[in-house]
């Protein structure tokens, strides 16, 4: 081959790259579409049955031999491997703990498909990077400071008719008081609100179940509205709280003038759940420290450890929602820090807060599928206590009380109310339901998960007696939560569970003296009593603290916006999106305006000059209609990080009051060309009265 014919071939070639950017988003594309489907198996072939061959087998014995790998093991990864271009069953979505995000996981696969940025900047996904009119910023202030971290515990999927429905997701930050509401189209967070009540709370984010409400529940008691009282005072003036989000689906936001609070007596709430079905209409609450333990070991006082678990017996909350609603709708409210509060004697008053005895220091009160029962776990009880909603509603009309608490909340007598106790092991904890009338509790002290057999209408479903222990799988360590398929809704799987083990020790290879935890996958829906681990997976990232799984084909997810210009968090064409051939700087006194698009490979305009001192409003306009072509954009120096999905359009706003040559360029490799993806802001000192022109620099004149 000539050089001249060698070079036209390169011309043609780097015209194409420089040139063909919609031979880029749409032939290359197709290829690499086309080539995806070739590599994903056909329906025919997935269900077509294996039949391996002696020489098939040796190989497979060969590997396993090699690798020491028993039975089991083979088991377990032809269980959980999914290949390429298959997608999981499940979405597991988790809270990240300390790391302030949701994390989602693929069910039975185990891989993390995704970090959803919530309650700390991430700077992946542009989220607190967009300058200084970022809605990040503003949302995570806390009376007037930034805080830049949460403690995510509680997701909390959007239901209806008690059914996930893929729409919504909700967090609770357990560290601050504050809930995020995601939208499951785009999967990002699009609204965090702070409770002005408290500083922290735990039972949250739970739902009724048509999502009417995001149940926030408190944690440690503490003066209402962020007041002071000295620890003495500790029974006459503090006090824990349950607050009711009202959520607005149609905007896909918490609707603050339309949520409300009740007072509750100063009992450590922990978790919720909304009732369903035969108890639609309640939520139950778990609570501790009925006891009104102050600490204080300084003092000589006991520790709270200790003085927080004398009794035997605490309180679960039994709320009627809707009569506490109505309560709120006659205006029965007191404001605190210009919040709406039902007052407890307001509650007792109208009869819709009553307290039952659960043993002993409780951390979970979780519905049964049809509403009928709520299973309640104390942590230092070895049984889980079933309450019947009906007993309940007819001990509520009896008036059947065993009394009343310090504060003159009615106390329903326990065994007018209680169902059915089953001992299940060592420090249980959480419990979750499948389709075929069991119940699995968590054991933290016995590291185990606990089968055992529901009663009442799901007698007919399982061949046991009711009420009775079936079986334990031991887990590695100390499980706290635990979730499966579906398992906290109205319609749960089963056939998948989680165990979210606190202590991984010897699990994985260690990563120093802070290890990653140890969710583990375990077989729920095969044939007899066994339930198998069959997958370990490290989380490194933070503590997670509880999950919910759903169906995939639920989750209605854009991988384009819909339309060019698409403003993610308003969730619509946004008219200031700049469009091609609208580019360009425009000035007016100081304030700069600059209209951008991006499309593979350039920005456009390349060249932004500003003065020191000018404040500027930058429009970014990705326009992008290919699945997965994504661009960032970043401005070193600035603290400026985007992430521009396709279609998407971005505004930020910052005062360039450092002076100097800034590159910016794409961060998301998008591209043969995306070095080349790139551009200057060119920032003038004060002073200067004219800039040199951009050919004499680049000329060295």
């Amino acid at each position: 081959m000539n050089a001249r014919f060698r070079f036209r071939i390169g011309s043609a070639l780097a015209a194409m790259l420089l040139a063909g950017v919609a031979i880029e988003a749409t032939t290359l594309t197709a290829e690499a579409q086309q080539e995806g489907r070739r590599r994903r198996r056909s329906d025919a072939q997935e269900a077509a049955p294996l039949e391996l061959t002696p020489a098939q087998v040796a190989k497979l014995t060969e590997v396993a031999n090699s690798r020491s790998l028993n039975m089991d093991d083979l088991l377990s990864a032809a269980k959980t491997f999914t290949p390429s271009g298959r997608h999981d069953e499940y979405v597991l979505f988790s809270s990240g703990g300390q790391s302030g995000q949701v994390f989602a996981f693929g069910v039975p696969s185990m891989r993390l498909l995704r970090s959803i940025a919530v309650f700390t900047p991430e700077s992946w996904q542009g989220y607190g990077f967009g300058g200084d009119n970022d809605r990040v910023h503003e949302e995570l202030m806390i009376n007037g400071k930034p805080v830049l971290w949460g403690d995510t515990h509680h997701p909390g999927l959007s239901e209806t008719g008690g059914e996930y429905d893929g729409q919504f997701l909700f967090i609770s930050d357990k560290a601050n008081a504050r809930v995020g509401v995601i939208d499951l189209r785009d999967w990002e967070t699009k609204q965090i609100v702070k409770n002005p009540l408290t500083i922290s709370d735990h039972g949250g984010s739970f739902v009724t179940p048509n999502t009417e409400y995001i149940i926030e529940g408190g944690q440690y008691a503490t003066v209402l509205g962020y007041g002071y009282a000295p620890i003495e005072d500790y029974q006459k003036s503090y006090r824990g709280m349950v607050t009711f989000w009202k959520f607005d689906r149609a905007k896909g936001r918490i609707d603050v003038s339309k949520s409300f609070a009740m007072e509750l007596p100063p009992y450590w709430q922990d978790l919720s759940d909304a009732g369903k079905g035969a108890s639609d209409g309640f939520i139950f609450m778990n609570s501790f420290n009925v006891e009104m333990a102050t600490g204080g070991i300084e003092d000589g006082n006991p520790p709270f450890e200790a003085g927080a678990s004398k009794r035997d017996m605490d309180y679960m909350h039994i709320i009627d929602w809707r009569k506490a609603e109505a309560a709120f709708g006659a205006g029965k409210v007191k404001m605190i820090n210009g919040f709406p509060v039902i007052m407890l004697e307001t509650s007792i008053a109208d009869g819709f807060l009553h307290f039952t005895p659960e043993p002993k220091s409780p951390h979970g009160v979780d519905v049964t599928p049809n509403g009928q029962f709520m299973v309640v776990a104390g942590k230092l009880d070895p049984h889980v206590t079933v309450y019947s909603v009906a007993k309940v509603k007819k001990a509520i009309a009896d008036k059947k009380y065993s009394g009343s608490d310090v504060y003159g909340v009615p106390i329903l007598d326990f065994d007018s109310v209680m169902e059915a106790q089953v001992e299940v092991g060592l420090g249980p904890l959480h419990t979750q339901f499948d389709d075929k009338g069991y119940a699995y509790t968590s054991l933290f002290l016995d590291s185990a998960v606990a089968r055992w057999t529901l009663g009442g209408e799901y007698e007919a479903k399982n061949p046991e007696q009711p009420w009775k222990l079936v079986t334990k799988t031991p887990v590695q360590y100390n499980i706290g939560h635990l979730a499966a398929a579906e398992g906290d809704s109205a319609s749960p799987d089963g056939k998948y569970l989680i165990s979210m083990a606190k202590w991984s020790v010897d699990r994985f290879l260690p990563t120093g003296p802070l290890l990653p935890q140890n969710f583990q996958l375990l077989d729920i829906g095969s044939t007899g009593t066994d339930m198998p681990v069959i997958y370990d997976m490290p989380v490194g990232v933070g503590e997670p603290h509880y999950c919910q799984m759903i169906k995939a084909d639920k989750l209605k997810t854009w991988t384009v916006y819909p339309e060019i210009g698409w403003n993610a968090h308003e969730q619509r064409m946004d008219p200031k999106a700049p469009k091609s051939g609208s580019e360009g700087v425009t000035r007016d006194g100081t304030n700069v305006l600059v209209n951008m698009t991006a499309i593979r490979s350039h920005f456009k305009p390349e060249h932004v000059e500003v003065n020191e001192g000018d404040t500027i409003t930058w429009r970014i306009t990705s326009t992008e209609t290919a699945i997965d072509a994504t661009h960032g954009f970043c401005i070193g120096g600035y603290n400026i990080n985007l992430s521009l999905e396709p279609s998407e359009f971005v505004e930020f706003t910052f005062v360039a009051d450092r002076a100097g040559t800034y590159p910016f360029y794409c961060t998301e490799f998008c591209s043969a060309l995306h070095l080349e993806m790139a551009g200057y802001l060119h920032v003038k000192p004060k002073g200067l009265t004219a800039a040199p022109a951009l050919d004499s620099v680049q000329a060295g004149k």
